[in-house]
């Protein structure tokens, strides 16, 4: 029976799986929408939703993710939930792949590997 849950803890991961699955979070477009706007500083969802332009359905299932995984964590104002960065080493990471693109956009925009399922 596969389960509805939206997360749920692999048998056994290895590192390599889990590298893979981490960097995976990085593989989406609003995703890193919503950590550049967060490395600004904090948001509330409704903030985030009118800076990327996506549904507030679409941000909030992002933004569980990310939050599941360690990137962003909230805080409660009253009712209203405001993310920010967890790990001042997110926003580094970022810039680092800046860095790196600098290098290789041109080649990266051309490859057509990344996109194609395996």
């Amino acid at each position: 029976i596969e389960s509805t849950a939206p997360f749920s803890l692999p048998e056994s991961p290895t590192e390599p799986d889990l590298i893979a699955k981490y960097f995976r979070a990085f593989g989406d477009a609003t995703r890193i929408r919503i950590l550049e706007l967060l490395a600004a500083g904090e948001r509330s969802v409704g903030e985030i939703v009118e800076a990327v332009g996506a549904s507030q359905p679409r941000v909030s299932n992002h933004l569980a993710c990310l939050r599941w995984c360690g990137f962003v964590a909230t805080r409660r104002d009253h009712r209203t939930v405001c993310y920010r960065v967890a790990d001042e080493r997110v926003p580094a990471m970022l810039e680092l792949v800046r860095s790196l693109l600098a290098d290789n956009a041109e080649h990266v925009a051309a490859c057509r590997r990344i996109d194609a399922p395996c």
